[in-house]
């Protein structure tokens, strides 16, 4: 399990039976998939998109940015993530 991972799940988590068994309530399963959720949106919101050099390139840049944007907001409606 990746230590990413495996920090998200201590966040949620009252008991690790050992290195690779993780015991969930339904309450702990359900804060672990928003964190997940959380961190996907996270990278997807600041997903660096650098212009280039012509305006043409901004005008996109400024369009894929809102597009991201939008998709997280979706994504944390869609999940129940505040």
């Amino acid at each position: 399990m990746n230590d990413l991972i495996k920090d998200l799940a201590t966040q949620s988590i009252v008991e690790n039976i050992s290195s690779d068994r993780w015991v969930f309530n339904d309450a702990e399963l359900e804060k672990f998939a928003k964190l997940i959720v959380k961190e996907c949106i996270e990278k997807i919101t600041n997903y660096d998109l650098s212009p280039g050099h012509s305006a043409k390139w901004e005008d996109i840049y400024d369009i894929h940015a809102r597009l991201l944007e939008d998709l997280g907001e979706e994504l944390k409606e869609h999940f129940g993530v505040e």
